[in-house]
């Protein structure tokens, strides 16, 4: 089983914050990829395995995945190739990205959940947009070396101010603990958002951060049109949606108690916060702050890949007269 989600994960398609996935492999293609790992397996039994696994097999269609770039597989697989080397040398690799945002009150929320019969858990009709309407905005942590997970449920707007704030969290509360020889550390996000690529908060806030931790923060951006393929996608935030369906979130602090429970039978573990502290919208950097950061691009892509290190405090010695 663990060797076939391997092989499935990398051509897994559809919205990952749904049950049901299904791969574009044949079956056929999936017993030679298990037989070169050992498995001899038929196809018949491959597709009881996927479907037990939540998946299908469907036939070729177009996906809206938005537009694809030129160096899209290219990037994908240098992402990969930057995430293994950082997991053979044993340092942290994490997924990050903001969560669809929620509406607090008594509002439908999609699928089912057991209760009497005959009495459903009564909800508003509408759920008209209003700006005057609390909102949760839960932004995410996924460890990938330990299938672990943290959530900053935040109040105000989603900036990137608040995306730092949310790893410095993490690495206080977990990360730290988790890795405590790291001596980097590897972002992987979404090309857009709070944390996208354009973003120059984002940078600015990730060199405080780097300057702060004194570690090198290597990030890579997925190419545009992507975002569902985030790993945070599908190891996170699909199980918190399951865990929650069927649940009106009345309160900040029922959505912080039903991520925090977010479990799965292969380890997954969620540690969920609420975060109120306000983050305008609208903070402007100037090109001085820019050329501040200590930034490094990559040889390949580097509006997509870059690392930015640590600055050098200036010398606090006085040089001789």
């Amino acid at each position: 089983m663990t060797d076939l989600k391997v092989i499935v994960e990398a051509v897994t398609r559809g919205d990952p914050t749904q049950p049901l996935l299904w791969t574009s492999r044949s079956l056929r293609n999936l017993v030679g990829e298990l037989a070169k790992k050992g498995h001899n397996v038929c196809p018949t039994v491959v597709g009881d395995l996927l479907r037990g696994m939540g998946d299908s097999l469907q036939a070729n269609r177009k996906t809206k995945e938005g537009s694809q770039h030129i160096d899209r597989d290219a990037q994908f697989q240098y992402i990969n190739t930057r995430a293994v080397a950082f997991l053979k040398a044993n340092e942290p690799v994490i997924s990050v990205d903001t969560k669809k945002k929620e509406l607090i009150g008594a509002f439908k929320n999609n699928g089912r959940e057991l209760r009497p019969k005959g009495n459903p858990e009564l909800v508003n009709v509408h759920d008209f947009i209003d700006p005057k309407l609390k909102r949760a905005v839960p932004y995410g942590i996924y460890d990938i070396t330990n299938n672990v997970g943290w959530v900053s449920v935040g109040t105000d707007h989603d900036t990137a101010t608040f995306a730092v704030s949310t790893i410095r969290r993490w690495w206080r509360a977990m990360g730290k603990k988790r890795h405590p020889h790291a001596s980097r550390l590897m972002v992987t996000a979404d090309g857009g958002g709070s944390n996208g690529y354009r973003v120059r908060l984002w940078k600015v806030e990730l060199q405080t951060l780097a300057d702060e931790l004194k570690l090198p923060i290597t990030v890579c951006h997925l190419p545009p049109g992507t975002s569902k393929w985030n790993k945070i996608e599908h190891r996170l935030f699909s199980f918190i949606t399951i865990n929650w369906r069927g649940k009106p979130l009345r309160s900040y602090r029922t959505i912080v108690q039903l991520i925090a429970a977010t479990t799965t039978d292969i380890g997954l573990k969620v540690r969920a916060i609420l975060d109120e502290t306000k983050y305008p919208k609208g903070v402007e950097v100037t090109d001085a702050q820019l050329a501040a950061v200590n930034l490094t691009p990559h040889a390949f892509h580097g509006e997509w890949n870059y690392t930015i290190s640590p600055r050098r405090r200036p010398s606090s010695r006085r040089k001789p007269n």
